[in-house]
């Protein structure tokens, strides 16, 4: 199974046009994800990632609403009653 987390584009480094690079907010969590397979993101574009490259743009709404969930999963993990 496959986890794609979502986050938003914070930059996009498109000096290397073969590798194009992002900086990717992961609320709070800033990683540099390779979209070379989106050509279409753009700075404040949400994006899915797995393993370093974004798969997919997503629309902002649905992006949130699985952060939360992940917020939500992780208060439950850490309630041990």
């Amino acid at each position: 199974m496959c986890l794609a987390i979502p986050g938003k584009i914070i930059s996009i480094d498109r000096s290397n046009p073969d590798l194009v690079m992002a900086k990717v907010d992961f609320a709070g969590v800033k990683k540099d994800i390779c979209i070379q397979w989106v050509p279409e993101a753009k700075e404040g574009n949400f994006i899915l990632a797995h393993v370093g490259t974004a798969l997919s743009l997503i629309d902002e709404k649905e992006a949130l609403e699985t952060l939360n969930l992940f917020r939500e999963m992780d208060n439950l993990a850490g309630d041990p009653s």
